[in-house]
């Protein structure tokens, strides 16, 4: 069958699928694949001649695949996943380069740095803990580019950056339209969205585009009463004993008043809504320089938590025990200015970023961790062991973030035409962030003497700040990062097939930490580092304690030499990246490459405190000032081909990486401190093959796809994490050995210049370990003293002993090592739907098989949450388009 026009449009538009689409072409009465132009090289070039690894998903892609936020989308991205609890809380992790998910309630403070660089067009919006979740509306495309990417997109592509680049307006006319859906989750609420364009040309040389979009995800996690005995929450005396050191007498027999939530209990709790809207303005100067300015506001507000407590029956249940919310508001202005100077093409673009996050987390399960839980509700000091209790352990967290972001960069380029090419350009970023995080941590109200002993001895706001006397432990934190990098790359073609690269960048970075928590004075205490003597050293520390700081830094335990004496932390490197592509013929490009991507050190709140256990490989310990440096080199080698007269794609690059100096984030209460720092883990090492293809097997059927293999491996520990981490020779977490994804489109002539269609997808995602360190074990025999049943879940056992912290069993032996696995899963959509040039109405079914899968488990509470993906949704969309 010849195909007709109408034919070739619903390939372009409804049929686009996965990392490639096929396009209105027609050669020999066959469709054939589309040429994406993408700019991963900061060049606009077809994705098939870059000579370095890039995926994209089409707007016409997302659209068939009716996904629209960050969660949804990196499902069909293998080589990429996400870690997190819930909308707005995730972070990004590229061919397996992952450590421990920032704990969400300090990471504005903790201030680890991601490994994947996220873009919004030309303008960086990565935040630790907290990627910007940009609800995918009226969008062009989203680039994937695996591996270091730092030469070109800097600091935070380590690993790996993801780029969403937008529809941008055009000067063609007028053009609008509209998309709504409306869906029902089994066991949940009702779901809805719309999305809206419009574009105009005012004049000639004016145009406008905006974009608007609203939508309202129900929920499906119930928020059940809480039945002590019935795997609800009851708490253990047990376990805040021996956490504490034994202080209760008999904990078995001390008793334990249960939290209470009657008035919290709600079916559907775990709701979020998406609204905000984009302004473009491109502006035509002449014929050779534009302008275009846009800005980008978003509201995400979420109610509840995305997470269910495995204890409970089924997977939907949760016991919450105060109220929880997360409110997050962005503001992005963009400018860019393209011209021509001579034989040079001129970029300038730059950003400014103002986010205001507001939280409110419930924090119940901190009692079951951490030295000092006896204090959190127990009252035992100087009682007889009859009388001793503990009380309603109940607990909140409230956070207060604001963070600005200023980008500049200025870059040109040599004409595309030149045997030799050259992209260079300078970049300034400056980051500003200030977080206020409250706790209730101690029960305050019964026992304020104890809590007092916690937080200090002027009282329980011993800050001296305007916080009500139920908050018992303050984080206030000003954080700055300054970065300025000069960037080049050439090119030059060896002959008319082969061609070689060069890149590097230079970049100086400074982190100012200000602040201070309820116990410690941060800025001091960086200051008295970043001087070094022993009269700074003694103000602050004590003669006895500055003494034994400056013999670990004499043993070169601890590292101070990138402070200033103002407590400015500066860092600068050169970093690079060469590569070499042959394209064998017009269809067929091998290329090699070698790139090295980095994370800048993080400075931590309590660096320089001493280990509590001096025992062992901590004898001497000290928290480091901060963690340094870590850095990724890799070595690729790929291909790419278009087949078969253009009807079929094929991509595959394999890869092997080295990690050095690998961050962290630590939390080790009993044995170190009771608060999260961060720390280098040791080395690693990664090999991986990713591919991807796209085949237009018929007229009417248009098959794709995508998939990774993967194999991660500890190659050396630090010293302190020996039997805490685990051991050489262990898999990374998050990391599944095998992921993929198919896709297929049939469509189908039907009367009256209609098209109907069928779209389905399968992605599969292999079992993955979660965290860094062995404490399985440990937390499944709390969840089973405070609950009274188990998780249930899967661990993978690393250790014969967990020797890492002091913790004992009923025979009074250490617990194994091991992590929780979060098991393999199958997810499967479906869709069928009608439309002509200008409307289309579908009806979807999206997670079919109805499968809860394990997203991510999180343990920052010392008992399992497992988060899971949206069980089976039904719903209809329709969208119409005004030309």
């Amino acid at each position: 069958m010849k195909l007709t026009k109408l034919h070739c449009a619903v390939i372009t538009a409804i049929a686009a699928s996965g990392p490639l689409y096929a396009q209105e072409s027609i050669k020999k009465d066959k469709a054939s694949i589309e040429v994406i132009q993408v700019t991963a090289t900061k060049r606009t070039e077809s994705i098939q001649e870059v000579p370095v690894t890039v995926t994209a998903l089409t707007g016409d892609s997302l659209e068939k695949l009716g996904v629209a936020n960050f969660d949804q989308y990196v499902e069909f991205l293998p080589n990429v996943v996400f870690q997190g609890t819930g909308p707005g809380q995730n972070e990004i992790y590229i061919r397996g380069a992952a450590t421990t998910q920032t704990n969400i309630s300090v990471s504005s403070v903790q201030a680890l740095q991601p490994s994947v660089a996220f873009y919004l067009d030309e303008q960086p919006v990565s935040m630790q803990g907290r990627n910007l979740d940009i609800y995918a509306t009226d969008v062009e495309r989203i680039e994937v580019l695996p591996g270091p990417q730092g030469t070109l997109f800097g600091a935070s592509s380590q690993s790996g950056t993801v780029r969403l680049i937008t529809n941008k307006p055009t000067h063609d006319g007028f053009a609008a339209g509209f998309d709504t859906s409306i869906s029902s989750t089994k066991g949940g609420d009702m779901s809805n969205s719309v999305e809206a364009y419009f574009n105009m040309s005012l004049t000639d040389a004016l145009a406008v585009r905006v974009a608007a979009y609203n939508d309202l995800q129900g929920g499906w996690i119930d928020n059940i009463l809480n039945v002590p005995g019935q795997g609800g929450y009851n708490g253990s005396a047990e376990v805040i004993s021996r956490i504490s050191g034994g202080v209760l007498a008999d904990p078995k027999n001390v008793p334990v008043i249960a939290p209470q939530n009657a008035m919290l209990v709600e079916d559907n709790f775990n709701t979020a809504h998406y609204a905000g809207a984009r302004f473009g303005l491109s502006y035509l100067i002449n014929d050779e320089w534009d302008l275009l300015v846009q800005h980008t506001q978003q509201s995400l507000d979420t109610e509840g938590v995305f997470a269910y407590d495995p204890n409970l029956e089924g997977e939907s249940s949760t016991n919450r025990f105060t109220p929880e919310n997360n409110n997050d508001d962005f503001g992005l202005t963009t400018w860019t200015l393209e011209g021509r100077l001579e034989h040079l093409d001129i970029v300038y673009t730059g950003g400014y970023l103002d986010r205001d996050i507001n939280s409110n987390i419930d924090y119940t399960g901190y009692t079951n961790g951490g030295s000092f839980s006896a204090y959190y509700v127990c009252n035992y000091a100087g009682i007889p062991e009859s009388e001793q209790e503990c009380l309603d352990p109940t607990k909140f967290y409230k956070e207060q973030t604001s963070t600005s972001r200023t980008t500049h960069e200025l870059r040109m380029n040599t004409s595309a035409e030149n045997r030799w090419r050259i992209t260079a350009g300078l970049f300034y970023d400056t980051q500003d962030l200030s977080t206020v995080g409250q706790f209730k941590i101690a029960s305050t109200d019964k026992f304020p003497d104890l809590a007092r002993t916690l937080v200090g001895n002027e009282g329980i706001n011993s800050n001296g700040g305007p916080f009500p006397a139920e908050i018992s432990f303050v984080n206030d934190v000003t954080h700055t990062i300054d970065q300025i990098a000069v960037f080049g790359q050439l090119e030059f073609d060896l002959s008319e097939s082969v061609t070689a690269s060069l890149g590097a960048r230079w970049y100086q970075i400074d982190d100012i930490y200000k602040g201070s928590t309820t116990t410690a004075d941060v800025s001091g205490r960086l200051r008295a580092f970043g001087d070094g003597s022993d009269a700074a050293l003694t103000e602050f520390f004590g003669a006895d304690e500055a003494a034994s700081i400056q013999a670990a830094i004499a043993s070169g335990q601890l590292d101070t030499s990138l402070l200033d004496s103002n407590g400015k932390l500066t860092v600068d490197d050169t970093i690079i990246k060469t590569a070499i592509d042959w394209q064998i013929n017009q269809d067929v490009m091998v290329f090699a490459s070698y790139s090295e991507g980095f994370r800048p050190p993080v400075t931590n709140r309590v660096g320089g405190g001493a280990a509590k256990n001096q025992q062992g490989a901590f004898e001497g310990f000290r928290i480091p000032v901060y963690s340094t440096t870590d850095s990724l080199d890799n070595i690729e080698l790929g291909f790419k081909s278009t087949l078969f007269e253009q009807s079929l794609r094929f991509n595959a690059t394999a890869y092997y990486s080295k990690i050095s100096d690998l961050q962290t984030s630590r939390y080790d209460p009993t044995n170190i401190s009771f608060l999260v720092f961060t720390d280098n883990v040791g080395d690693a090492k990664i090999k991986g093959i990713d591919g991807d293809f796209s085949w237009v097997a018929s007229d009417n059927l248009v098959i794709s796809g995508a998939f990774s293999f993967l194999d991660t491996e500890l190659t050396s520990i630090n010293e302190q994490l020996d039997g805490i981490a685990p051991a050489v020779g262990s898999r990374l977490p998050y990391s599944a050995k095998f992921s993929g994804n198919l896709q297929a489109q049939y469509f189908f002539p039907l009367k009256q210049d209609m098209t109907g269609y069928v779209n389905g997808s399968i992605s599969y995602t292999g079992k993955r370990l979660a965290g860094m360190a062995m404490d399985a074990y440990m937390i499944e025999d709390a969840t089973n003293l405070i609950y009274g049943t188990g998780s249930g879940l899967s661990i993978e056992k690393e250790a014969e002993v967990y020797s890492g912290v002091n913790y004992l069993d009923s025979n009074g032996e250490v617990f194994a090592g091991g992590r929780y696995v979060q098991d393999s899963y199958v997810l499967a959509n479906l869709s069928v739907g009608v439309t002509n040039d200008e409307w289309k109405a579908e009806l979807f079914i999206d997670n079919v098989t109805d499968k809860s899968a394990i997203l991510y488990i999180d343990t920052q509470q010392y008992t399992p949450k497992v988060v899971s993906n949206r069980p089976r949704t039904i719903g209809f969309r329709f969208s119409y388009d005004f030309y």
